[in-house]
């Protein structure tokens, strides 16, 4: 097992890898070492911080860094709370048509996005939010997926304690921000690196709505290094390995509570 799990570590780990030492080589030693195999092919023989240099003087991957980070951290704020409520209610209170609704919830994040993306940009565009960061935030907070994983850890909730803090005369918004959230905490840490990895990945839906260079997000940029007459491999590499990082330093310290909030939302009923 330990074998197994040595040999499925290296095949994950080697692109990584190749990709972090192919960003400190120039660009035309990139895949200059590939075949054959040898020492040279994971260390570089000609050092240089060009790359990286050029990521934030030339392309300005300051401003896409930004981008990137505040259209994620403002989707997280506005996520937990907008599907966090969504899913208390779905829980906990009773109205017309309750299931019929949720059913819809669950369709949306089984759809594939391309089928809805013509759809969504046109509505986006009748709003006048193309290129904005109206545009790249506000389609993104509903989430059906994290709706559903706060929709069933509520569902455990005990009644007895709600119906107690309605007898102390709490509304119903009392009791969700002050029972319910601090109870979720697992889910909440899930929910916001779902949300945070979802909106830190996107290409498709930030290619279509940004079209100038100021709200242009990480994934989106990248795109750029293939032109017509090269492809600054090395820079890709930097600038993949850069995108790397700020998930991984998310996920590493939270991952008990990630693991915890997703198996702990069951369906029971």
């Amino acid at each position: 097992m330990y074998i197994a799990h040595i040999l499925l570590v290296i095949i994950v780990i080697f692109p990584i890898f190749f990709a972090l030492t192919s960003s400190f080589r120039p660009l035309e030693d990139v895949f200059r070492y590939v075949s054959p195999i040898s020492w040279k092919t994971f260390i570089p023989t000609r050092f240089t911080w060009d790359a990286y240099y050029n990521l934030f003087a030339q392309r300005g991957f300051a401003r896409i860094f930004f981008n990137t980070f505040f259209v994620a951290i403002v989707n997280v704020f506005f996520g937990v709370i907008v599907n966090s409520m969504a899913a208390f209610a779905f829980a906990k209170m009773a109205f017309k048509a309750k299931n019929g609704l949720f059913f819809l919830v669950l369709i949306t994040f089984m759809i594939p996005f391309e089928v809805i993306a013509l759809p969504l940009y046109s509505l986006v565009d009748s709003f006048g939010w193309l290129d904005s960061y109206y545009g790249l935030i506000v389609p993104g907070i509903a989430s059906g997926l994290v709706i559903f994983l706060y929709r069933q850890f509520f569902m455990d909730l005990p009644v007895a304690l709600l119906e107690a803090a309605r007898m102390d005369g709490a509304s119903w918004w009392r009791i969700y921000y002050k029972v319910a959230i601090p109870l979720c905490k697992p889910v909440t840490i899930s929910a916001s690196l779902l949300i945070f990895i979802s909106q830190w990945e996107a290409f498709m839906w930030p290619l279509l709505v940004s079209r100038s260079k100021e709200y242009r997000v990480i994934q989106v940029a990248m795109s750029y290094f293939v032109t017509e007459h090269a492809t600054y491999w090395n820079e890709m590499f930097a600038a993949s390995i850069l995108a790397i990082i700020i998930p991984v330093c998310l996920i590493l310290p939270y991952q008990r509570y990630f693991v915890q909030g997703v198996t702990s939302t069951g369906s029971k009923e």
